[in-house]
């Protein structure tokens, strides 16, 4: 009895080792494009943007989720690093603190050349792999970033931003976040405004990903439809497994799965158990879901490594890839399969973004209507004359009714 016993776990633990083999050696041809990744705001935080700090050294920083040896341990050969700012600095500093974050992760490729290599095109990413570099994107997290102006949306653009999140935590002037939908927060646009339907659209001219983590089921399903490319969750999981917010409803994976658009799985606990502890397991779960529903081809990889608090048990940093994939290999996933998960299907979908975007036709150049903004410190040049242009004629009468009966006082 004890020599079976002994056996059988002889027997699973030689199994568990061939998975991770044969995940490894998948790895070693398509490595894993991640989705979003707080590196920079650690940077931030702890050295105040100041890389060549002793203590900032990518290649020694242990304290994050986040090195060098760890991105090599778990293959990571393309990252979307997140240039983000919270919330609080929404009509104050926002655009000027984003551009530092994109300014940050452009010193992380000067000063690590032997590791990443910042790229802005699907094909840079590919070449990237063949340079055995970890190829480095800049995703903004935060429709708050662009102060409500297309003008920053194509600078941030030309600075090499190839997406953008819609909102944060917080509802724009254009569009509304994932707390309306918990009763947090009231909605502002009812999904999208007129204006954020404006940006939507120049997004597609462009050529950035639209990001759909953080916002509202109504913003979703604007942007879903709206949309003539596909769209990404950068970090986001499934509603059905954990009833977060933050999570992707069933019926919007539908409509993912008809836009053959992606959801890259955030590993954060709360999003993935609803509880403050999750495991590997789980997580493959909520890939298990989005699969079944939107098809494998929707599924992709969105840690939010260093941006959690909380990570699950056997996914504690970015070293354990490889364990994961493992997990996929256990529950029949196919290699096609796995290696779309990886980075096949968010090079498809970045790739159709850039087919379908248009730099002969002419930017959108209508600001938002003033009245729309909000923030004392907020300056108004261009509107006091240019607006007087754009007033309906009703309006301009009643001006000159207005101006009539006061010269009539005089």
């Amino acid at each position: 009895m004890w020599t079976s016993w002994w056996l059988w776990a002889l027997v699973a633990v030689c199994a568990a080792d061939s998975f991770r083999d044969r995940a490894v050696s998948i790895m070693e041809e398509t490595p894993v494009v991640d989705g979003h990744n707080d590196l920079p705001w650690q940077l931030l935080k702890r050295f105040n943007n100041q890389l060549r700090d002793e203590r900032a050294n990518l290649t020694t920083l242990m304290e994050t989720h986040t090195n060098i040896p760890k991105l090599k341990a778990g293959f990571v050969g393309g990252q979307f690093w997140s240039a983000y700012m919270p919330c609080d600095t929404q009509n104050q500093d926002a655009v000027k603190r984003t551009l530092e974050q994109i300014d940050v992760i452009h010193r992380m490729c000067q000063l690590y050349p032997e590791t990443f290599q910042c790229v802005t095109s699907s094909a840079d990413i590919q070449k990237a792999f063949q340079d055995k570099k970890v190829a480095s994107l800049v995703g903004v997290e935060g429709g708050h970033s662009i102060d409500s102006s297309l003008g920053v949306l194509r600078t941030l653009y030309h600075l090499g931003m190839r997406y953008l999140t819609l909102t944060h935590n917080c509802n724009t002037p254009w569009a509304d976040n994932w707390l309306v939908d918990n009763g947090s927060d009231e909605a502002r646009s009812q999904g999208l405004s007129d204006f954020g339907k404006r940006v939507v659209k120049e997004m597609n001219r462009l050529g950035v990903m639209i990001d759909l983590a953080h916002v509202s089921v109504a913003t979703m399903k604007a942007a879903l439809q709206l949309s003539r490319a596909p769209v990404i969750f950068s970090h986001s999981s499934a509603y059905t497994l954990c009833e977060s917010r933050r999570n992707v409803p069933d019926d919007v994976l539908q409509l993912v799965k008809s836009t053959h658009s992606l959801v890259m799985v955030n590993f954060y606990n709360d999003f993935v158990s609803c509880k403050k502890e999750a495991t590997l397991s789980q997580v493959a779960d909520h890939l298990d879901h989005i699969k079944k529903v939107a098809g494998a081809e929707s599924v992709g990889l969105g840690g939010d490594f260093d941006g959690v608090p909380r990570l699950p048990v056997g996914l504690e940093d970015v070293s354990k890839y490889p364990d994961l994939i493992a997990e996929l290999l256990r529950r029949n996933w196919t290699e096609i399969e796995v290696r779309g998960v990886l980075s096949g299907n968010l090079l498809r979908v970045f790739s159709l973004v850039e087919q379908r975007s248009n730099h002969t036709q002419a930017p959108d150049d209508v600001p938002i209507p003033l009245d729309q903004l909000e923030g004392s410190c907020r300056t108004q040049y261009g509107y006091s004359e240019a607006s007087s242009l754009h007033r309906q004629p009703g309006a301009l009468l009643a001006s000159l009714a207005t101006l009539i009966f006061s010269l009539s006082l005089l």
